[in-house]
């Protein structure tokens, strides 16, 4: 494929700093660029600098802290580095998952930010060779409400767009969260994550699954294909533009918004996993953030090798594309495949059938050098490592942020207790609370059952859970994080949102085999926020190690901050576990009337950061309840042992709302009731009722499993208490013997369904 061209970069000159600025380049950094070269950049290495040195691809002020994860560990195939992720669940399978952010593009073109951010992350798996079998998303925003018809248009348009793409890709969206508070009211946030199924060796065990593919371009003289869609003009600049604070400015930059086309998306998956079966494939990699740039230059640095782009030859959907545009667009279901040289008719006639294009657009070469020729002349030739490895790295200032004092030092417990007339009332407001309530609005609007795997659909459990065709494997996944918590305190914040995430897990029978996650942050070069960043890595680090769980993917958004102030920090954290064959079903719904109620965990005073305390007393103060990791690991334990040996019949985790809130949710998905005897003991009444005291969850267990129960609790030395009994309709709570409340379920099911629905249509 070689020809004649120019072999030297022409007529590069020095860029005025106005310039230099608009790509998001300090002048260090573009002195170090020069140094590089040997001289002053050309416009489409500027803006390949540009993109590749940003926050967002290079992880420039976050790496160092990154440093703190577990990445290796009993079950990992690949850590970080990779498309996604990928860890071994044995009988020659692996799963590959990673979570990733579309915060910026999403706060500025709801629908399309986030359809695109589906779009991006499934290709990240199915990039690895995996078959993507579930979807999963993380939400943030501000109020919704009649008054607040910005974030309500957000608010659709977001849940939309992820239904638009998930469904027509044909994808199940199973699980996630959505949490509303002030700290995102002009700075949403949306990270989407992907769990595809892989063969973990070289021989084959379902024939939807094949073999594991990395992003390399290895084999001097192997081709460079490009496949899938046209390259248009969208998304140029998007990576630099996801690495800014939002403002008037950013908002208007539309044109950094990407538009996907899922039933594209389909075709480009099947052509590329039936590709990787032939054997042919050398390496892949999605052209995601940064483009054709990105993804070139990843694929050259991680083999050591350079490669010839002739630009030409992309195929381009809009006329007279210059070479810096196509470099650096980020238009939608778009893969370059390094395939072996002379076998390029194979990836053709495979694309060909499925509607698509493989076009041959360049070669791997000796060398370290990314080149790219356009009509003969070379306009960018760099060293592939200095752009997808060698950007600067940054250690921040760092200074304990102003508020926490104030905040923290809240004394709680001299705020008037909860009165006992009150309490059916505040249970009732804590169900309305959009942060409670029901989210079955949104998860109506996905199809979480295609693809015919999903064995608990979401509402009904901590965690979804699919089965895994070809095999007798369940796997179950979860994305958890209360960024209220890491707002009081980030490290208690970090760790919670792992160990959350684990008991989500356990409380349908899965042992975790690894965590994807996305940090979500404000920006990063004022101390305080970056004094939040690392306290919270911190603590997810540690409750990685204690719970036994490397992370092997993951995404870092900073700068979600605007003139409004920054975000709450927002560590969230996606999990993925197993389930052993033979364990039952379990979900947290009440199944037979006259099993007894069971709290496992000590509830003690822990009201800071609680729903209660925001919507009782109208504050976000105090210090988060604590995490005990090693009381953590053996409720876990205890779980996952009286679960596998079918001891309980329901298991439902005590977080958000407390002990109250968990059991009118276990009453309102069952439709049953249940009668409540407590003892106050040395507790106030509000915190035997809402405190939302980690390590805790609620199980139901039939009279003649109670010995075996029993016996299992005392031996991982877990604090059982009985607290009550399901019955078949009812919702009673007394307390030492004195009626708190008196509710009909049907009462409690219509306050937590109806909420959300009522706020978005100005009831």
């Amino acid at each position: 494929m070689q020809g004649n061209f120019n072999q030297t970069v022409k007529n590069t000159k020095a860029f005025s700093k106005e310039v230099i600025k608009e790509h998001g380049l300090t002048d260090a950094e573009y002195s170090r660029i020069k140094k590089i070269l040997g001289r002053h950049p050309s416009l489409p290495e500027l803006g390949m600098y540009s993109v590749l040195w940003s926050e967002h691809c290079s992880y420039k002020h976050s790496k160092p802290l990154l440093k703190m994860f577990p990445t290796t560990g009993r079950c990992v195939l690949q850590g970080p580095g990779e498309n996604a992720g990928i860890v071994d669940i044995g009988g020659g399978l692996a799963l590959s998952f990673k979570i990733e952010s579309h915060n910026h593009p999403s706060a500025v073109e709801p629908y399309q930010g986030a359809a695109t951010g589906v779009g991006g992350i499934i290709r990240d798996v199915f990039t690895m060779g995996a078959r993507p079998v579930a979807l999963l998303d993380s939400l943030r925003f501000g109020r919704i409400g009649p008054d607040r018809p910005r974030m309500n248009y957000l608010f659709n348009g977001v849940v939309a767009g992820i239904a638009g793409y998930g469904n027509c890709i044909g994808i199940p969206t199973v699980a996630g969260e959505i949490y509303f508070a002030d700290s995102y009211g002009t700075n949403i946030l949306v990270n989407a994550m992907c769990v595809g199924v892989v063969q973990s060796g070289d021989e084959p065990v379902d024939r939807l699954y094949g073999p594991i593919v990395r992003g390399k371009a290895a084999g001097v003289g192997n081709k460079v294909l490009y496949v899938g869609a046209d390259t248009g003009r969208d998304g140029i600049h998007g990576a630099t533009f996801a690495s800014v604070e939002i403002s008037r400015e950013t908002e208007e930059k539309r044109s950094s918004v990407q538009v996907g086309d899922p039933f594209k998306e389909k075709v480009l998956l099947e052509a590329c996993l039936e590709l990787i079966k032939t054997g042919v494939v050398v390496g892949m990699q999605d052209m995601g953030a940064a483009g054709l740039t990105s993804s070139t230059s990843e694929m050259a640095s991680r083999s050591n090798s350079g490669i010839d782009l002739y630009l030409d030859r992309v195929p381009q959907r809009e006329k007279d594309m210059t070479p810096y545009e196509m470099l650096l667009s980020e238009s939608q279901e778009r893969m370059v495949v390094i395939v072996e040289k002379g076998r390029e008719n194979i990836a053709a006639e495979i694309f060909s059938r499925w509607g698509l294009h493989a076009v041959e657009i360049g070669e791997v070469v000796a060398g370290d050098k990314l080149r790219c020729i356009f009509r003969d002349e070379i306009v960018a030739e760099v060293p592939a490592r200095s752009l997808a490895d060698d950007a600067p790295v940054y250690e921040c200032e760092e200074a304990e942020p102003y508020y926490l004092k104030q905040v923290q030092e809240v004394k709680i417990e001299t705020l008037p207790d909860l009165a006992g007339k009150d309490a059916e009332n505040v249970l009732l407001k804590l169900l309305s609370e959009p942060n409670i309530a029901s989210k079955r609005c949104v998860y109506e609007q996905y199809d979480h059952m295609v693809q015919t795997n999903t064995v608990v659909a979401p509402g009904l459990a901590d965690a979804a859970v699919l089965r895994v065709k070809g095999s007798d494997k369940r796997i179950a996944m979860t994305a958890d994080c209360n960024a209220r918590y890491a707002y009081l305190d980030p490290y208690t914040g970090g760790a919670a949102a792992v160990a959350e995430a684990a008991r989500n897990l356990a409380c349908v029978g899965a042992r975790p085999v690894g965590a994807t996650d996305c940090l979500n942050f404000a920006n990063p070069e004022k101390p305080e926020n970056f004094w939040s960043m690392r306290r919270a890595c911190q603590g997810i680090a540690d409750a990685c190690r204690a719970l036994d769980t490397a992370i092997i993917s993951g995404n870092v958004s900073m700068y979600n901050e605007s003139s409004g102030g920054p975000i709450y920090p927002t560590p969230v954290i996606g999990l993925v576990g197993v389930i052993e064959p033979g364990t039952p079903r379990i979900t947290a719904q009440f199944q037979q009337s006259g099993d007894w109620l069971f709290q496992i965990g000590r509830t003690r005073n822990a009201l800071g950061g609680t729903e209660y305390l925001k919507i009782q007393h109208d504050m976000e103060a105090g210090l988060p309840p604590r995490v005990n990791l090693e009381k953590e690991k053996q409720l876990q334990e205890f779980l996952l042992a009286v679960i596998e040996q079918g001891v309980v019949n329901s298991a439902h985790d005590l977080s958000e709302g407390g002990l109250l809130v968990g059991l009118a949710e276990s009453a309102i998905l069952s439709n049953k009731g249940a009668a409540v005897k407590l003892s106050a003991g040395k507790l106030r009444l509000d915190t035997l009722l809402f405190a939302e005291t980690q390590a805790r969850a609620l199980v139901t267990v039939a009279p003649d499993k109670l010995p075996e129960f029993n016996k299992l609790a005392e031996k991982h030395g877990v604090p059982v208490q009985h607290i009550g009994t399901v019955q078949d309709s009812g919702f009673t709570v007394t307390l030492d013997n004195a009626k708190l409340i008196d509710l009909s379920v049907a009462r409690m099911a219509d306050k937590y369904y109806s909420a959300i629905p009522e706020l978005l249509s100005g009831k």
